[in-house]
């Protein structure tokens, strides 16, 4: 696998495969370690309409030996640096009570067992992220699709509550997540939404791209949505 190409499922479980395997041979078959992912590739292994992601973001329980079987299996399948990496907890969307709303997903070589994030939570946490110019209203959208096709629909009710276990308050999600959530039970064809919502997430990211181009170091976390809304009005003219 080369740096530049994604995750997908399949070569996703190929390299925890290879990880759990140096893993054990550096630390030993007797200390299992944990590893809960989240985000995209939480998506990317639970459901099928992500195809792919760039990097895992995750949870790691496990000896400090773990980081050194990350590094070592990076290298030999020509992974890119940190391609798992805990450098989420450092977001918004982090709160230590993910652990308690995850759910297993997989056991590798018998001493690594993966878990991912449970439905309304994740959708919870890409609501608390609220980026406009990634995948995070688009995921929403394919994670409401696929329970409802799993018969396991989620309400506005069960993602609210999700809200409030996880961070606390519904309010503290941004007012264009809430805007999003409670009007998205009111589409009548959540799938032709979908399609509307990635093709706006990538247009966005295009605009970002190009205003820090012109104005390097102007683009941060609180001005982000005050351009794009000047960059679209000015698209309308």
């Amino acid at each position: 696998m080369c740096v530049n190409k994604p995750f997908t499922k399949e070569n996703l479980e190929r390299c925890l495969k290879e990880l759990a395997k140096e893993f054990r041979k550096k630390n030993g078959a007797k200390i299992p370690a944990e590893i809960t992912i989240i985000g995209g590739a939480s998506i990317l292994l639970n459901y099928g309409f992500r195809e792919m992601t760039y990097d895992i973001d995750a949870i790691i329980k496990s000896s400090s030996v773990m980081k050194e079987a990350i590094n070592t299996v990076g290298d030999r399948l020509n992974l890119p640096t940190g391609w798992i990496n805990t450098d989420f907890i450092n977001t918004s969307s982090y709160t230590p009570k993910l652990i308690e709303f995850s759910k297993y997903y997989k056991t590798f070589s018998n001493i690594l067992h993966i878990r991912t994030i449970a439905s309304e939570y994740l959708v919870a946490m890409k609501l608390r992220a609220g980026r406009q110019y990634k995948n995070d209203f688009s995921d929403v959208i394919g994670i409401l699709i696929e329970q409802d096709r799993l018969g396991d629909t989620l309400t506005f009710d069960r993602v609210k509550n999700a809200i409030i276990e996880l961070y606390g308050s519904y309010d503290v999600i941004p007012e264009t997540s809430r805007l999003f959530i409670e009007s998205i039970f009111e589409k009548d064809d959540l799938k032709a939404f979908y399609e509307q919502c990635i093709k706006l997430e990538f247009e966005n990211k295009d605009i970002l791209i190009e205003f820090n181009d012109n104005y390097p170091e102007v683009l941060n976390e609180n001005n982000i949505s005050d351009i794009l809304k000047i960059a679209r009005e000015r698209k309308k003219k």
